[in-house]
């Protein structure tokens, strides 16, 4: 059961106002396909411009979503089961910076950074998707998310999310996509992404952003359309304001992407940062933040959508004590919210900059997190009656079978150490942080993702290429 921010009643507040918020204030829609489809459903445009949406029809788009979403890597196999309180973690893109973790360096990235961090993501076992993670420098900015997703896909198995310019760019991630599965009736039935995308707050529908949400109604890939705004500033500066808000145009979002095409798969959520009144900067793991958070997964399961959140990530500049307490916190309350699809595992400086240290550590954070929520077996073998009463006053458990059985199921980590001073000291006296960039370094040096089919490959190859031939990139 996840732990929950609002009760039922403060629910049903915030989604009675949101419904006010679309149906009195409106919204304006970028988009003539988008603008229509809402007029035929009974929509109202007025002079304005602005669109006013009945409760009617978010109510049937509500109705008309699937409960449940699954993703499979690129092997054809499940590998996320968005539904309920499963959750599952993966990195963030587009930071503009990558910290070096050998050198200490803060550059930009590089097309090499990006498919190297890709590879760790590949190598980890409790990161369950990748992003893109970097922007990298050394290639035109009009073939960046084509880019990526190529190296996504030749660097990594795992399922991705993407983060796509204009509805042309989706169209080339879905043809790269369709060819590693098999063709694009098979990426129908077996997803192998999710899109990101988001409105413009306050209550704008943006050209490029709708279109890409139609597209990937009508190709059926699971699509988020998340405000991405700052408390204070482009939402309301309360808590349950910016969620309201953020609840409006996420609703407005379903609505049109159900109408092009009912029952394709959505996923709710919305990305909101307090904005710090003090440095004009969004802050992440704050207790507000955190709040957003619980309130988005409470409405999720009010609405029987899958949830998108945040987990792994902070405001500080670089890997420090501050990185770990605020990715640490995202991750187990993103987690005991029971928040479904959890991204920007990585992000530091508040998405600017990207840390393979905080990845790495947080892969064991998440493993921690994960043998915490599987809580206590209480059958008989495990109450241990038997083995209490063999052993008895006074004796110990070092010796019975029943330690012997069950000594290797406790949580072992991979970073932590475990062992006493001295130990510690002989085998180096090496400190977190050091044993992370080691594993870093051994995962770049031996591990090799499993490869794409020469064929496949070259399709993926020649959709960059002619992108690039009409560009003249």
């Amino acid at each position: 059961m996840a732990f929950r921010t609002l009760s039922v009643k403060q629910i049903q507040e915030i989604h009675s106002a949101s419904c006010r918020i679309l149906n009195e204030v409106g919204v304006v829609v970028h988009h003539d396909e988008a603008a229509e489809l809402l007029k035929k459903a009974g929509a109202y445009t007025d002079g304005s411009g602005r669109t006013y949406l009945p409760d009617s029809l978010v109510e049937w788009a509500i109705r008309t979503a699937p409960s449940r979403i699954t993703v499979y890597n690129r092997l054809g196999s499940p590998a996320m089961w968005l539904e309920g309180s499963n959750v599952y973690f993966g990195t963030g893109s587009d930071t503009l910076y990558y910290i070096d973790p050998f050198s200490g360096e803060r550059r930009p990235w590089t097309r090499d950074d990006v498919a190297a961090a890709v590879r760790v993501v590949d190598a980890l076992p409790q990161i369950d998707f990748v992003m893109s993670m970097g922007m990298p420098g050394d290639v035109d900015k009009r073939m960046n998310n084509r880019v990526q997703y190529a190296l996504m896909i030749k660097n990594s198995i795992k399922p991705q999310v993407v983060i796509a310019e204009d509805s042309d760019t989706l169209a080339d991630i879905i043809e790269m996509a369709a060819a590693a599965v098999g063709g694009r009736e098979k990426l129908r039935h077996q997803p192998i992404f999710a899109l990101y995308c988001e409105p413009t707050s306050p209550l704008q529908l943006p050209y490029e952003s709708v279109g890409k949400l139609l597209l990937a109604a009508e190709h059926r890939v699971p699509v988020n359309f998340a405000c991405g705004a700052l408390a204070g500033a482009s939402t309301p500066v309360t808590v349950a304001g910016t969620v309201t808000q953020a609840n409006a145009e996420a609703l407005c979002g379903l609505v049109v992407h159900q109408l092009k095409n009912p029952g394709a798969p959505f996923l709710y959520g919305y990305g909101n940062s307090p904005l710090d009144m003090r440095t004009m900067q969004a802050v992440y793991a704050v207790p507000e933040a955190l709040l957003l958070q619980g309130c988005l997964c409470d409405l999720a399961r009010y609405y029987a959508l899958p949830s998108w959140g945040y987990a792994g990530c902070s405001s500080s500049k670089v890997f420090d004590e501050q990185a770990v307490v605020e990715g640490t916190m995202f991750t187990l309350t993103g987690a005991l919210q029971g928040c479904n699809l959890m991204h920007d595992v990585f992000y530091i400086e508040s998405g600017r900059t990207g840390s393979l240290e905080l990845l790495v550590l947080t892969n064991e954070v998440i493993s921690r997190v994960r043998y915490f929520l599987r809580g206590v077996d209480t059958s008989p073998e495990y109450l241990a009656v038997e083995a209490i009463k063999r052993v008895g006053p006074g004796g110990n458990f070092l010796a019975d079978d029943h330690t012997a059985d069950h000594f290797r199921e406790g949580w072992q980590p991979d970073i932590s150490d475990f062992n006493g001073y001295e130990a510690w000291a002989a085998a180096g006296a090496k400190t977190a942080g050091q044993r992370i960039r080691e594993k870093i370094r051994k995962i770049l040096d031996t591990h090799q993702p499993q490869p794409l089919a020469p064929d496949v490959e070259k399709k993926i190859d020649d959709i960059v290429l002619k992108a690039q031939e009409r560009f003249g990139a």
